[in-house]
């Protein structure tokens, strides 16, 4: 059999997901942790293997594999172990619909929030020449362009009011689906459930106005169900920053609006 080699940051966002489908899956897998935040992805060595210098990246015998949301599909087809694809082909369907609508619209808001929020500020205070030649080595040029924006604090103001427009719009839709079924897409825990936590499980500390057991039930209900999972507390126990802590904010009983932990 081979192995399995998965490059990726903290369980969180694209890195989390194939994490959180190779530990659901129970398959085994070496570990190759990047810092994101110290350009670890855009070095020769990891170049290597991902030319474009954007993880995660699963690596399955000869095969290299990237693009996380096609990285979980391979992993559920691949490997035995509980189907997180539904056999019915509206759930399917749906799976793939809100998979969508996470990686490419509503991913997005979320990302741009937390690299102005967290990302820039992490790094923005490095040596400015230092910083200068990691963003120069960055393959993709907007991937170029999201780093200064972040490091330098370029996020424009109506950018960033377009994603948090998005992000309340996101979460209303999330709360509608969520009040049809347990889960996001079919009535079993499935793919769709995996991508839309590693986006949405620290929303009520992230969005508290928006998010909490007050006007959020079934989201909270959700992100908790998917908290209690064995293999997310394995995949969450594998941060090593203080980004992971705040999946913690899910074992509060009750998240009120507006509270501060």
């Amino acid at each position: 059999m081979h192995t399995v080699t998965l490059y990726h940051w903290e369980p969180n966002a694209n890195s989390g997901k194939p994490m959180l489908a190779l530990m659901e899956k129970g398959v085994a897998f070496n570990s190759h942790y990047l810092d994101l935040l110290n350009f670890d992805q855009h070095r020769p060595e990891y170049l290597a293997i991902n030319p474009q210098g954007t993880i995660p990246a699963m690596v399955h015998g000869e095969r290299v594999l990237t693009e996380s949301t096609a990285i979980m599909e391979y992993v559920d087809e691949e490997f035995p172990g509980p189907r997180l694809m539904p056999e019915d082909p509206r759930d399917r369907w749906r799976v793939r619909w809100w998979m969508k609508f996470l990686d490419q619209w509503l991913g997005p808001s979320f990302s741009m929030i937390g690299w102005k929020v967290f990302v820039g500020p992490a790094v923005s205070s490095r040596d400015p020449g230092e910083l200068k030649a990691a963003i120069e080595r960055i393959p993709l040029p907007e991937r170029r362009v999201a780093w200064r924006k972040a490091i330098y604090g370029q996020f424009g103001e109506e950018e960033l009011k377009e994603s948090l427009r998005r992000v309340a719009l996101g979460i209303r839709m999330l709360e509608q689906e969520l009040a049809k079924r347990p889960w996001l897409a079919s009535n079993q825990y499935t793919l769709a459930d995996i991508n839309g936590f590693n986006l949405a499980y620290a929303l009520p500390l992230s969005q508290p106005a928006l998010s909490n057991d007050e006007l959020t039930p079934n989201i909270l209900r959700w992100l908790r169900a998917i908290y209690a999972r064995p293999a997310t507390k394995a995949c969450w126990a594998m941060g090593r920053t203080s980004l992971v802590k705040r999946v913690t904010i899910l074992a509060q009983p009750q998240i009120g609006r507006g509270q501060v932990t």
